[in-house]
């Protein structure tokens, strides 16, 4: 596994970025060795594991704080009947 700030993590970061990325990521794959494709993966994985947690949480919290579908239907009907 690369360190964190390895210059081969920071390409993959950089590339990451960049709107073309796809084409870039097929060359740089076909050009290195599996082992470090396999790295790669692993560290993109990772990756969007903590993002999917992030959002999960975030979701989490809207719905606390606005409560569910439901409770807004309901809190509507009851607002229309209620004028």
């Amino acid at each position: 596994m690369w360190e964190k700030d390895s210059k081969e993590a920071l390409y993959v970061r950089k590339l990451s970025s960049s709107k073309d990325n796809s084409i870039k990521f097929k060359d740089f794959a076909e050009t290195r060795p599996a082992e470090i494709v396999a790295n790669i993966a692993v560290c993109l994985i990772h990756q969007a594991n903590y993002l999917m947690d992030r959002y999960l949480k975030r979701l989490e919290q809207d719905f606390m704080k606005e409560v569910g579908l439901r409770e807004r239907m309901s809190n509507a009907r009851i607002q229309v009947r209620g004028h």
